[in-house]
């Protein structure tokens, strides 16, 4: 009887507490976006425990007790909004509400699901509430901390460093290991010595967010063991016009003595445009028949010469602008474009030791034992307009950009030749331009098929035609007399290179299918996410690579920068002569392909788990024609790689609690080598060595394994641990072969690697030290790692044939990899006025030892050692239309140094191990945005 009574007064208790409730639901929206929608803000009433999140929408649903009650609308990064509310019983009170930026701008977040991703709002939220392991940096975020590039920015992501000329290094592992989308399309490379575009290219006015992918899931292609890059370009959601100028010195390179080829002392070479003056001369034909030239046809086939003009070198200088409108259309439509053109330049000199050794029975002796000065003069332009039309269910957008790079460089290499070891004076004169032109298209979709948005397709497609020229690369030697050199005509003096990869063709795709299903959350959302998609790409590369010598002649005494006017002598008398001198492997083809389904399930368990999972089969082929040193004309030779790869991922989130997390993923991926590590092409330099890839290279095949624990005490702090292991069989590694002529890097197939490795970063208010230090905060994150390899017995070589490994070490580390790395940043965040605000960053980097190139033939490898970077930059917005930015850059000006190790099979003779070292200088940078 009692228990009856009880249960009586509990049901009367419940039923009155719940008919004691109102309801607040609505939308919040961004001011600063035009009020679009702003996902994921929070709700509470103040003072209590209770609150909510709005959706990804924007819209938020969130039941009080009946009264009057003070509600919080606050988002990351901005001012929070206080509102007073009166909720009667059973009431329901719609409540819209608009956000704008707070004064002081906090971390990122980046939402994946919604179409606006610039603002710097949410990085760490998406971090605890995505079941994925992936990392964003976007567009605001980027300018804020004065950051005028993509591959600058990425270096604030845990385990992820810059390399120089090199690219991003992730985990420790070198470029050969990532790979890149843009929009979530694949695209090419710019330069075959690459296997992604130097990010480095990608100023931040075409950029909306960066993903740094460092787990796979099923949907972004199988090739990468590092990282996966998706570049969202900018879509213009404001009207706004910018002009940007800047001006940049660099101790020991800015008004320095400077050697420049003479074509680029012009208006044209200051642009980048003199390539078309250094193209073949028609009179060879397209295709080679090895003529020799008349003395006339010698002295008008050729456009430029070898002289070099010598001067000071100008400041550094860029130049960008940008352009965006926005329409609103009728049926809440709108319309947005975006223009953005931007150039850039720098002058670089680069002075230091240029060393290679050679194995022998009875020790290790010296190679060539250059001191080398480089004068480079490299420019960057780029442009890009996109098209974007949205309305409530539908989006379609159109991504158009180009980019052009040059380098233009006169090198002199001074000592002793290998080939030449009796001559202390031997002078090489390189006079080289790169250049390379990329022209992307796209055009990407996407439709929700019902009105509640919980089944959608998207897809895209993208079109890349790319062309990387390296137009009369030539070269002359000699033995040094003061300003003079001694040299003359003949074997490979004043050769004259041409080298030309055209990437006629790549095209890309992409179609994906989603819908969400199961029981909903509190925001009236479906839980669980089934998706199944297609994406693939397809590309055909054409390669060219001729030479023009001179037949011999006297010997001649003539000024190193002004050899031309003696040089034309002898070619006038008909002393000697031009004449080709290509071989039938002048030409090569490269097909690559992936063509891939894939499928993948997100499970929502209770309010604690959840799990990814899904497959991705994949097929790829690698398909090249060459010819062997027969007729022009001859057949050529097929040499096929195709394979099907069944790719498994999973990811596993359990939320600890509601500030902690701990992740799991696994899945197995693969590598695919470099263009020019696979190319059948032996690309010659002056000093004697070479570079042969190897076409017989085989993909590598990588199982992932990561776990990592967050913990997010504010909504600005972050603390991260985690470990990663992974296996690579058939690890594709850069190595030495020894050659008579000169040492030969290739690409081998070495053996099976094994690494794993710590995972460590946080982001700490520096208030909870003081109030003195509110406005401080540090960010720091690192990785160690441990690697090994064991080698392979044998190897396939470049010729297709079964070889016995001549490495100095079979147990080793694997090479490109580091055993740790540091990064480092201190901000300080402050304000003049209401309206100008500053930030300024300390930012500090440094990677540990690790192996350039594999050791052969007795010696020991060849190290790539540590090197600390500090940077300064002090962004300031004065006004709503006008900002300043000041940088110091690389401020220790540490000596960059690669070493062969002291544990070599002989005796080493040499005096020094260094195989090379510079130092790159300060620099000094200045840049002023004007906001029309």
């Amino acid at each position: 009887m009692k228990l009856k009574f009880l249960l009586i007064a509990l049901f009367t208790l419940s039923l009155s507490f719940a008919q004691n409730k109102g309801t607040v639901s609505g939308t919040i929206t961004d001011k600063d976006m035009n009020n679009e929608t702003l996902p994921f803000a929070s709700i509470a009433i103040k003072g209590t425990a209770t609150g909510t999140n709005a959706d990804e929408n924007g819209k938020y649903s969130l039941s009080v007790p009946a009264g009057t009650h003070t509600i919080v609308f606050g988002f990351l990064g901005y001012e929070s909004v206080e509102m007073q509310v009166t909720v009667k019983e059973g009431e329901t009170r719609i409540i819209n509400k608009a956000l704008a930026s707070s004064s002081v701008q906090l971390q990122d977040v980046v939402i994946e699901k919604v179409v606006n991703r610039e603002k710097e709002t949410a990085l760490l939220l998406e971090q605890k509430k995505s079941v994925e392991i992936k990392q964003s940096i976007g567009a605001q975020e980027l300018s804020r901390k004065g950051i005028g590039d993509v591959e600058e920015g990425l270096t604030k992501i845990t385990g992820i460093t810059k390399v120089g000329s090199r690219g991003i290094f992730v985990r420790g592992l070198e470029d050969r290991y990532n790979s890149l989308l843009v929009n979530d399309l694949a695209v090419p490379s710019n330069n075959p010595f690459q296997k992604i575009i130097p990010l480095d290219l990608f100023p931040t006015d075409i950029v909306g967010v960066v993903d740094v992918y460092k787990t796979f899931t099923p949907n972004i292609y199988g090739d990468f063991a590092g990282g996966t890059f998706n570049i969202a370009t900018s879509k213009g959601n404001n009207a706004i016009t910018k002009l940007s100028i800047g001006v940049g010195y660099t101790t020991n390179n800015s008004l320095s003595d400077f050697k420049f080829a003479e074509d680029t002392h012009s208006t044209k070479g200051f642009f980048g445009f003199t390539g078309k003056d250094r193209k073949m001369p028609s009179v060879f034909g397209s295709t080679p028949t090895n003529p020799t030239l008349t003395p006339d046809e010698s002295k008008e086939a050729f456009k430029t010469g070898f002289n070099a003009h010598s001067g000071k070198s100008p400041l550094n200088t860029s130049i960008g602008v940008l352009h965006s409108e926005r329409f609103d259309l009728k049926n809440d439509a709108r319309f947005t474009y975006l223009l953005s053109l931007n150039f850039d330049n720098s002058y670089t000199v680069r002075n230091g030791v240029d060393r290679t050794f050679v194995g022998t029975d009875a020790g290790i002796l010296s190679g060539n034992d250059f001191e080398t000065t480089t004068y480079n003069y490299k420019t960057n332009t780029s442009a890009l307009l996109g098209l974007n039309y949205k309305r409530d269910r539908f989006e379609i957008s159109s991504t158009t950009f180009y980019l052009k790079t040059t380098e233009s460089f006169i090198q002199d290499q001074l000592g002793v030749s290998e080939n030449n070891v009796n001559n202390k004076n031997y002078l090489i004169r390189t006079n080289q331009l790169n250049q390379s032109d990329y022209l992307t298209s796209q055009l990407n979709a996407k439709y929700y098929l019902n009105e509640n948005k919980d089944q959608f397709i998207r897809g895209g497609a993208s079109f890349s035609k790319t062309s990387y020229q390296q137009p009369d690369r030539k070269f002359f030697a000699g033995s040094k007399e003061g300003e003079n050199i001694i040299t003359n005509a003949g074997g490979n003096n004043f050769l004259r290179q041409y080298f030309d990869v055209d990437g006629n063709m790549y095209f890309s795709g992409l179609a994906e299918y989603t819908k969400k299903f199961g029981p909903q959350n509190d925001a009236g959302e479906k839980r669980h996410q089934f998706s199944v998609g297609y994406n693939g790409y397809m590309s055909k590369t054409e390669t060219s690579y001729r030479f023009v010598s001179t037949e011999s002649g006297s010997i001649f005494t003539a000024p190193i920068d002004n050899v031309d006017n003696e040089f034309n002598k002898g070619i006038t008398s008909g002393a000697y002569h031009f004449r080709e001198s290509s071989n039938a492997q002048y030409k090569s083809k490269l097909e690559d392909l992936s063509n891939a389904g894939y499928a993948s399930v997100l499970l929502h368990f209770g309010d604690k788990w959840e799990i990814n999972g899904g497959v991705r089969v994949e097929q790829t082929g690698r398909h090249i024609k060459y010819r062997e040193n027969d007729f022009f004309d001859a057949d050529f030779l097929p040499i096929d790689r195709d394979k099907t790869y069944v790719l498994p991922a999973a990811t596993v989130k359990y939320a600890v609690t509601e500030k902690a997390n701990i992740r799991f993923a696994a899945g197995q991926t693969y590598t695919k080598p470099v263009v020019m590590e696979v190319l059948p092409i032996t690309y010659i330099n002056p000093d004697g060595t070479s570079v042969s890839g190897n076409p017989y290279l085989v993909n590598s095949d990588n199982y992932n394994v990561d776990l990592k624990y967050e913990f997010f005490p504010t909504n600005t702090e972050t603390f991260s641990i985690g470990v990663f292991g992974k296996k690579i069989k058939n690890a594709i590694e850069r190595t030495y072969q020894p050659n008579a002529g000169g040492a030969i890097t290739t690409f081998l197939n070495t053996g099976d690697a094994t690494l794993y490795g710590l995972e460590m970063d946080f982001i700490l208010d520096l208030a909870r030290v003081s109030d003195n230090l509110k406005d401080l905060s540090w960010g720091f994150n690192t990785s160690l790692m441990t690697t090994n390899v064991s080698v392979n017995e044998n190897y396939i070589n470049s010729n297709g044939n079964a070889s016995s490994s001549i490495e100095t070490h079979r147990d080793r580390d694997l090479q490109g990899a580091s055993k740790w790395l540091v990064n480092s940043d201190l901000k300080y965040q402050f304000g003049f006025t209401n309206t100008w605000t500053n930030n300024i960053s300390l930012v500090y980097g440094i990677f540990g030892k690790r192996i350039y190139s594999v050791g052969t033939n007795r010696i020991d490898h060849i190290y790539e050692l540590p090197v600390s970077k500090l940077d300064l930059v002090w962004g300031s917005k004065i006004n709503e239309h006008f900002d300043v930015k000041l940088s110091a850059d690389n401020i220790l000006n540490p000596k960059v140094r690669f070493e062969t190790g002291d544990e070599n099979a002989v005796i080493f003779t040499p005096l020094s191990r260094m195989n090379k070292d510079y130092k790159k200088g300060i620099g000094f940078s200045l840049s002023l945005n004007y906001t029309f």
